[in-house]
């Protein structure tokens, strides 16, 4: 057919090599998948040989056969008394196969049948034999600690598992692997590489034959549940080895209370035993402990493990965690978007359990005829056709009836599952015609918390001076405790588990959340920062909500790189690079945009895959304790999100110290930054990025659109009070406009409206804080005691609050402090420079220790392109000013630090590289 005709471009391709005439004996998911790589590689499968269909549903591998028109067998049996049955045997030699293959075989196939063949018949088995001879291998591959797993490909023979081997792969045993977790990651995806190859190899006369050595032989029967009890006496490796050895089938159980209760989920536990309540266990020298992560079990040792799950004599299971508060959960009513949901998984539960005629709230999953390979295509389908909802294989086996599993999944869907509900203490005001409702206290672990020795301090608002509220003090054990979490969270949580897809999810859910609440949100803003509260509406939040869905849609797109090295002859290398999370996170914000820092910072930081502990400013921290509290209401996991309000000097100081924290993200003042800079240093190199002070530059030329650069001269100045990171510190103006260009600024900023930032008219607010006020009113007294010429301003509004004037100097010579040092505030620093020197106007605006931002204005595109080159920062903008965005990378450079927020590359910030090079 033309299918052949088209492969002829490629002389590799499958169809050019021998191939083979199969019989294919055996069942399963394994068996289908074996089947369909078998008929990629051009292989004819003449026959298919399978159990009957079991409650009416046949098995996945006569499935994938009868839809391709592949002759399907389904025989009960094959033989009766130690004798083939006729029947049987002329319909198996009616196909005529050149091999049999047995991908997963639980019949007893006559020897007749096994030799027929021209080249007789193989068989996975998975363990590396002849260890572990017999039907339960992978369990006792467990069981006995070995510390290789494998499987075998071997030819058949009339013993047990005993033929010559053709080919065997193995793969290490890590501490904690199941049964699931060992078939899942190794023996399934490469049991059937292998059976493909081990066809090839016969097809080629290629195929070796290797007598199993007699050293080193194994055989352990089919484990009973009888014979699963737990001896208790032996080290905690042992315990966990028995119990991850019979997970899910039969299960590894105990006595306890008069019940038989079996152990699923075993870990062993490397980090200290966390308190609990203690479980009287029948033949265990030591109580268990029932934890707030599970059943801590000992061993003889001194050694602990932990179990996740329990299940009781009735086939209910639980999670361990909740053994003292089983049965208290109450029913959660749906929302008409969850009963949409539900409907879909009620047809895919019809799609899986066929053979009932409805699936009623009573219909338990596993009564109705399901196996473990059922479960993980419920898992996989939901995810499929539920907008990516991840659940975990264990959810099935803890709510096998429908109506609990719907419940399981409303919970999921609403963040809730097995979650402590949030309790939130707040301070309540009425403002803004709305009731805004704060939070107040520490976000540690999930849960709104007192600082651990109970202090607190005022934070106040700046429109008045008064106090808003006590705020929590975070401590230096406080600032542990978030850190263990959010490390925790990191290691062993949902979080690191978490697919990148559904983590995107939960961001985009937090950015609606933000969105919906904005107006709460932008109110707080206004009276915890005293920002103009439509200021707060478009920018503190309305960039915070853009920057989340940026970021929440760059999180399935982190990739590595495949990259092409010099071959090591005769061998081939494969190189690659992976892009992987550091781990816990610090990052420490500013108190000009209280929430946009925290957003710009936070969203990378989250969509890398990594954990965080914020500290906000001591001076706002209201709203990033608000979006603590969104965030628990979008779903994130406990730990993942962590807020410490508190001072630089102990909260800020113990982040920069902490050997946990693999990543301090800073934006601040310069000199803040190098202390930081070296705490990280001498602790433990942890990775920072920096975002420090400035002294933008902004060069206006004569050539300029000249009420264009008025406006926007005087928003890169006056925007959010002059409290702005990127701010122009300082206007060059060339000589023939410069008196003009001051006239009508002075003109503009007579009609600026200076008052409250909550009301809509308002152009400008108060200044954050008392300490900033006063340190804006010396550096006018600076400078006008060195000779500069006040023009406006320059002194505290007559007012309650903290209002400044809108300020401008001129005649400002390079050698003035004006000129060197960032004010941080609404003051123009105007400095002149002769008419069509741009290089020597160049030179002045660059002769700074900054170098974070800088501006030009002019109509000329070489004038432009050429400044724009030579300007030593990070951001330059041309004919614009302030004009930040979500996709576009912010950083500076000199002292003005490195690293960047915003676009693709902040997300570097937050990863590292690992490269990886094999051989084959």
């Amino acid at each position: 057919g033309l299918w052949h005709i088209s492969s002829r471009k490629d002389p590799s391709s499958a169809y050019f090599k021998n191939k083979l005439k199969l019989a294919l004996i055996g069942q399963s998911l394994f068996g289908q998948e074996v089947y369909s790589h078998l008929c990629k590689e051009g292989h004819r499968v003449v026959g298919v040989f399978t159990v009957p269909d079991k409650d009416g549903k046949a098995d996945p591998l006569a499935l994938a056969a009868e839809k391709d028109g592949t002759p399907v067998f389904k025989f009960p049996r094959w033989r009766v008394k130690g004798k083939t049955i006729k029947e049987v045997a002329e319909a198996y030699k009616s196909v005529g196969a050149e091999l049999n293959v047995l991908p997963f075989c639980t019949q007893f196939i006559p020897m007749d049948v096994i030799d027929s063949p021209k080249h007789g018949s193989i068989i996975y088995h998975p363990s590396i034999l002849p260890r572990h001879r017999g039907a339960s291998a992978i369990n006792w591959t467990l069981i006995m600690g070995d510390k290789k797993a494998g499987l075998s490909v071997f030819w058949a023979d009339d013993g047990l598992d005993t033929g010559p081997i053709l080919l065997q792969r193995s793969c290490d045993v890590e501490p904690n692997d199941t049964v699931d977790a060992l078939y899942n990651r190794f023996l399934f995806p490469e049991g059937i590489k292998a059976m493909v190859e081990a066809v090839q190899l016969i097809a080629d006369g290629k195929a070796p034959r290797i007598p199993q050595p007699e050293e080193g032989a194994t055989y352990e029967g089919i484990q009973k549940k009888e014979n699963a009890e737990i001896s208790w006496d032996q080290s905690a490796e042992v315990l966990h080895n028995w119990i991850r050895g019979h997970d899910k089938v039969p299960g590894a159980w105990t006595e306890i209370n008069g019940q038989m209760v079996t152990f699923y989920g075993s870990s062993l536990l490397k980090s200290s035993v966390p308190p609990g309540e203690p479980l009287e266990i029948k033949g265990a020298k030591k109580p268990g402990l029932v934890t707030k992560n599970g059943l801590v079990l000992f061993g003889n040792d001194g050694k602990a493990l932990m179990v996740r799950n329990l299940q009781f004599e009735d086939g209910r299971m639980i999670p361990a965690s909740q053994y003292f508060s089983a049965g208290e959960t109450s029913v959660v009513e749906l929302t008409a978007e969850e009963v949409k949901v539900a409907g879909t998984i009620k047809v895919i539960w019809a799609g899986i359990l066929s053979n009932v005629p409805v699936i009623e709230d009573s219909t338990d999953f596993f009564k109705s005829g399901a196996s473990s390979m059922d479960v993980v295509r419920l898992v996989e389908e939901i995810r499929q056709r539920c907008g990516g909802l991840q659940l975990q294989n264990e959810d099935v086996y803890m709510a096998t009836k429908f109506e609990d599993f719907i419940q399981k999944v409303v919970r999921k869907l609403r963040g809730e599952d097995q979650e402590v509900e949030l309790v939130v203490d707040y301070v309540s005001k009425e403002v803004n015609e709305m009731t805004v409702k704060m939070p107040y206290q520490c976000f540690i672990n999930g849960q709104f918390t007192d600082a651990n020795d109970g202090k607190t301090y005022d934070t106040i608002n700046p429109t008045d001076g008064s106090t808003i509220c006590k705020v929590s003090y975070a401590s230096l054990v406080d600032v542990d405790k978030a850190v263990a979490a959010a490390k925790d969270a990191f290691e062993k949580g949902e979080w690191g588990r978490m697919n990148a897809r559904e983590r995107g999810r939960l961001m985009y859910r937090l950015a609606d959340l933000l969105e919906e609440n904005q107006e709460e949100l932008a109110t707080i803003e206004a009276l915890d920062s005293g920002a103009v509260y439509t200021l707060a509406l478009k920018t503190h939040i309305g960039m915070s909500v853009q920057t989340f869905r940026y970021f929440a849609g760059w999180c399935d797109k982190i990739q590595g790189s495949t990259i092409p090295i010099n071959q090591a002859r005769p061998n081939r290398n494969l190189t690659f690079t992976k892009k992987e999370p550091l781990g816990v996170c610090a990052i420490i914000i500013p108190w000009n945009y209280p929430l946009m820092m925290l957003a710009w910072k936070s969203a990378a930081c989250l969509a890398a895959g990594n954990t965080l502990v914020l500290k906000p400013a001591q001076v706002t921290p209201l709203t990033a304790l608000k979006f603590a509290e969104l965030s628990s209401k979008a779903g994130f996991p406990k730990g993942v999100i962590n807020i410490i309000p508190g001072s630089g000097g102990v909260a800020g100081q113990r982040l920069s110290e902490h050997p946990h924290i693999r990543k301090l993200g800073f934006t601040g003042s310069t000199a803040i930054g190098k202390q930081i800079m070296k705490s990280c240093a001498v602790s433990n190199l942890k990775k920072v990025s920096l975002e420090l002070g400035g002294k933008s530059p902004l060069i206006i030329f004569n050539d300029c659109e000249l009420d264009k650069a008025v406006r926007m001269g005087m928003g890169a100045v006056f925007f959010n009070k002059g409290e702005n990171c990127i701010a122009a510190g300082r206007l060059f103006v060339e000589e023939s406009i410069h008196d003009e260009f001051v006239t009508k600024v002075v003109e503009e900023i007579k009609k600026m409206k200076i008052g409250d930032p909550l009301d809509r008219s308002t152009d400008h607010g108060p200044q954050n804080h008392q300490a900033h006020l006063e340190k804006l009113l010396q550096y006018c007294e600076a400078g006008v005691k060195e000779g500069a010429t006040l023009v406006y301003g320059g002194r505290q509004v007559c007012r309650p609050g903290f209002f400044m004037e809108p300020t401008v100097f001129t005649d400002v010579e390079d050698h003035m402090y004006l000129a060197k040092e960032e004010s941080f505030g609404p003051i123009m620093v105007i400095s002149k420079f002769q008419n069509g020197d741009i290089d020597g106007v160049l030179q002045r605006a660059n002769n700074t220790e900054y170098g974070l931002a800088s501006g030009v204005f002019t109509r000329d595109i070489n004038k432009a392109m050429y400044v724009s080159e030579k300007l030593e920062a990070g951001t330059v903008f041309v004919n614009t000013y302030n004009k930040t965005d979500v996709a576009a990378p912010f950083g500076g450079v000199k002292q003005s630090g490195f690293g960047k927020d915003l676009g693709e590359e902040a997300l570097n910030e937050y990863l590292k590289t690992k490269t990886v090079t094999l051989e084959y």
